[in-house]
């Protein structure tokens, strides 16, 4: 007995008794056409897969042993496929940096109602009498270090400290001293001092004169963001400057005998100094910098530069030439910038982030 391959019949056959009229079978071929199913030699069709198989031959002939050719598969012609032409964006040039001395435009910011009510509610702080008497118990004035005052020898030990300042950004916090990172909190206030000294009882005053406020930022695709965490200064006072490429904030602390926090940085980027806004809240102070060409920063800055002096505005050169000819100075002032400048010195740069 051999196998039929005539389409539809599927049978085994003896060749023998094999004649013209021993198979019914679809000498067409099957076709699938929107959810129909049937055969090109007749006009029966069904949606039903099972239906489609069991539709009768609808020719007689032989049985045949020899499968049927497979239909050939339409060869594609590429030869008139359209061409694709890939058009590339112009690559922009960087634009050139502006210097870094260019003259600075003051920022007229947005000041919270509540700031405002802070400030106008605040009281003079009374004046504390200075006294050389340590009290037992007092902490130990050096960041990091937890040693208390007991009124014995070893008070005046070896101190483990970090002279940096404290740094928290996306998470991570950090002394800019030494640059050991951790993201817990408890674990940041118990890590150990990187510089070894004396420790430190009494604040200096030059100290009262330097405020330290925890700053951080972020980017979208057409800004940068600067914050500024800093509570109760005064907005008629503070002053934030810009370039295209430096930012410069100094806030004052009226309740801190007139304390200063500076900010000083060259930017990584170029801003659109006349698009720029600030807004001054009860607990900080936000910064927005318009991008003047694509792309995301790397960092806010560049570290560890020591910058030229801040040129004013053509603007507020002339409005001072015109409010007056002579020169005044006051001795409290010139007392407080030097105080402020040998307390920077002592200090490391807690500008870089990374």
């Amino acid at each position: 007995m051999e196998q039929c391959y005539n389409r539809g019949c599927g049978q085994l056959f003896d060749p023998q008794t094999n004649n013209d009229e021993s198979c019914r079978h679809h000498p067409g071929e099957p076709f699938f056409h929107d959810a129909y199913k049937g055969w090109s030699c007749c006009n029966k069709k069904s949606v039903d897969f099972t239906e489609f198989l069991n539709i009768k031959g609808c020719t007689l002939a032989k049985h045949s042993n020899v499968k049927p050719p497979e239909p050939e598969k339409p060869v594609k012609d590429e030869s008139d496929k359209d061409e694709v032409i890939e058009v590339r964006a112009p690559i922009q040039e960087a634009l050139p940096r502006p210097p870094i001395d260019s003259p600075m435009t003051v920022l007229q910011p947005t000041v919270a109602p509540a700031l405002k009510e802070i400030v106008f509610a605040a009281k003079t702080p009374a004046v504390q009498k200075s006294s050389d008497a340590i009290e037992v118990g007092t902490t130990c004035k050096n960041n990091g270090c937890t040693y208390s005052f007991t009124g014995n020898s070893s008070d005046f030990g070896e101190c483990t400290y970090h002279p940096g300042v404290p740094i928290f950004h996306e998470g991570l916090k950090f002394w800019s001293c030494c640059q050991k990172r951790t993201s817990d909190f408890a674990q940041f206030m118990a890590q150990k001092g990187c510089t070894y000294g004396e420790h430190k009882w009494v604040k200096e005053n030059d100290d009262k004169k330097v405020v330290q406020c925890r700053y951080d930022w972020h980017q979208t695709a057409t800004n940068v963001v600067v914050a500024i965490y800093a509570k109760k200064y005064d907005y008629s006072q503070s002053v934030i400057e810009l370039n295209p490429i430096r930012l410069h904030v100094n806030l004052v602390f009226p309740e801190q005998d007139n304390a200063k926090f500076d900010l000083d940085l060259e930017l990584r980027g170029i801003v659109n100094v006349s698009n720029a806004s600030a807004h001054m809240y009860g607990t900080k102070v936000e910064i927005t910098l318009p991008k003047l060409e694509p792309g995301s920063w790397s960092n806010l800055n560049f570290p560890n530069k020591k910058l030229p002096a801040v040129k004013k505005s053509q603007v507020e050169e002339k409005k001072k030439q015109e409010e007056s000819d002579e020169e005044f100075f006051d001795l409290d002032d010139i007392k407080a910038e030097t105080s402020f400048r040998l307390s920077e010195m002592s200090m490391q740069n807690p500008n870089n982030l990374d």
